[in-house]
């Protein structure tokens, strides 16, 4: 068996504990971890030892292992994954970018493209994708280690690491593909089982491996003590764990870089940093550095209107609703533009607004509900296209993304309704209960006028729309398209940014095509939901604007490095 063996992972390495024969060996390993990275230490011997000898340093981590027995385990036929997912081995940069991409939108460590190649072609790794078939498009991946590859394993191990689902993926059953699949080729390859080590509390993974056949065992992970890893060996922030997902990215961030973060109001996201003589409150991506009147400007649509037209940017044509008693405006309004979408001036996450309002019948309906929100409602133009939602943090596009409407994906097996709530379960579990798929009046309608019944078998690999709107929060998902974005569509938004003189927007634009100049901005929300857009490092310039001397430096593989601080580098094992 190979001694000291710790394999570079890119995210940081995995340091086999069996394979060192003395606890200051592997103390002198650990203590090289690069800044950013994150070390894992498995398989030691005596942890409780290993720790005592550096307790300010290390801890025990609250994971546990399980362990699937390979020996003797027949391999899956090739038709028992998912229908519409097939998997297959990392090629090259595309899938390393892709796997990426997948990382940061699970709010994983990311790896530099370089280091999983290089890893994918030994024989100790291997890098599994998960794709669609009709698309291509990868939507979920896992990284196998071969213990006997790598260091000549007496017990024929391997491990199991780095599994990422896409939260926006509307195929059930990718992850537990992605698992057995990996199982299928390591036995293939001659090993004896497969262990992972996932945290203690979550219960929906732990319930999955276990309806896979793994079994608990008495297997121990140490780590550093660093601000990745604080959450798991200090207390953590009062009520942190009550926040959404949106207070929860920053609180991240923030505890990331050594930035203390005390929990104001759980149940409003708000949250107070302080990094040395500096304090900032924040509601999420609102802060402080939002003036009230900035925040007014965008809270009244009326006012963002006329500040955007005035500006000379594009907004769709317009009007406030009359009273009831007198609506012939309104009507002729409507006759001009031909379709309307009707919302209340003030409001967020889609209450109350309904889109393809056509009649004088169905613009009375649709303004009665929206002043069920607000008394104030704007008719507007119905503008059809992308929905694009464009994140500028200090004046600068961060983030840009197309949001859909929810949709399920047909499995030639479970009906519409079964597809619907399979989905809104997906939803809220990778959104932390933010996001679900209301069976609502507006869903039947949706579907019947897609010709379809709730209790229909929806056919293999058909997409069903079943909102009107493409709002988060009932259902809908989002896609990244930063790196698509024409150059006029962020210089819009920098300018629209720039007039409302606010430092955090999220700007809601209708644009036939994302990598083309055309465009209506609909909307400027003050406080967009930072944590739809990973990949894209939303929190990190959020922060960066909040605390700027925390901005962490460059890695060798984005952009800004300089090669100044090359010394803490670790070389590709």
């Amino acid at each position: 068996m190979t001694s000291d063996v710790a394999l570079e992972c890119g995210w940081g390495r995995l340091i086999m504990g069996q394979t060192f024969a003395a606890h200051a060996d592997l103390l002198a390993v650990l203590g090289r971890e690069a800044p950013g990275r994150r070390d894992i230490c498995m398989y030691v011997r005596e942890p409780q030892v290993l720790v005592s000898l550096a307790p300010h340093e290390l801890f025990i981590d609250p994971s546990v292992t399980y362990r699937l027995q390979l020996t003797g385990r027949p391999s899956r036929p090739a038709e028992a994954g998912p229908p519409g997912i097939r998997v297959r081995e990392l090629i090259g940069a595309a899938d390393a970018d892709a796997i990426n991409r997948l990382y940061a939108a699970c709010g994983m460590l990311t790896v530099a493209p370089q280091i999983l190649l290089a890893n994918q072609r030994s024989a100790a790794f291997t890098y599994l994708i998960a794709e669609e078939v009709s698309s291509g498009r990868p939507v979920g991946t896992v990284t196998g280690i071969d213990h006997q590859a790598a260091f000549d394993d007496p017990e024929a191990g391997s491990s199991l690491w780095c599994l990422a689902v896409d939260p926006q993926v509307q195929r059930p059953g990718v992850g537990e593909t992605l698992v057995l699949s990996l199982a299928d080729r390591l036995r293939a390859a001659g090993a004896a089982h497969l262990d992972l080590s996932v945290i203690h509390d979550n219960a929906p993974a732990i319930a999955l491996y276990r309806k896979l056949g793994f079994e608990l065992e008495q297997v121990f992970c140490v780590k550093r003590k660093n601000p990745i890893n604080e959450r798991l060996f200090a207390p953590a922030a009062e009520d942190l764990a009550r926040c959404n997902p949106y207070a929860r990215i920053i609180a991240d961030e923030a505890i990331r870089r050594g930035i203390q973060v005390e929990v104001l109001d759980p149940d409003w996201g708000e949250l107070r940093l302080t990094h040395g003589g500096r304090k900032v409150v924040t509601r999420e991506s609102l802060s402080e550095l939002t003036s009230a009147v900035a925040m007014s400007r965008c809270d009244d649509k009326r006012v963002t209107r006329r500040i955007l037209e005035g500006a000379g940017l594009r907004v769709p044509r317009g009007r406030q609703a009359a009273d009831p008693e007198d609506v012939a405006a309104d009507v002729a309004f409507l006759d001009a533009v031909g379709e309307a979408v009707v919302k209340p001036a003030r409001g967020e996450q889609g209450r109350g607004i309904t889109v393809g309002v056509r009649t004088r019948e169905e613009l009375s309906t649709a303004v009665a509900a929206a002043r069920q929100h607000c008394p104030d409602v704007l008719i507007e133009e119905l503008v059809t296209g992308q929905d694009l939602r464009v994140v500028v943090i200090d004046h600068e596009v961060v983030a840009a993304a197309v949001r859909r409407p929810a949709q399920v994906i047909g499995s030639g097996r479970h009906t519409v309704k079964e597809l619907i709530e399979a989905q809104s379960r997906r939803r809220a579990a990778v959104t932390g209960g933010e996001s679900r798929i209301p069976i609502d009046d507006t869903c039947r309608s949706v579907v019947a006028a897609a010709g379809w019944n709730m209790d229909d078998v929806l056919p293999l690999d058909v997409r069903l729309v079943v909102r009107r709107t493409a709002n988060l929060h009932t259902g809908g998902t989002i896609h990244d398209v930063t790196n698509q974005l024409h150059p006029e569509l962020a210089a819009a938004s920098r300018l629209a940014a720039q007039d409302l003189d606010i430092p955090v927007v999220g700007l809601d634009l209708m644009v036939p095509a994302v990598d083309g100049p055309e465009f209506h901005i609909i909307e400027a929300n003050e406080r967009p939901g930072l944590a739809n857009h990973e990949p894209q490092p939303t929190a990190a310039r959020f922060v960066d604007l909040l605390f700027p001397a925390t901005r962490p430096l460059p890695q060798p593989w984005e952009p800004g490095w300089t090669g100044k601080d090359a010394d803490h580098l670790v070389e590709v094992g």
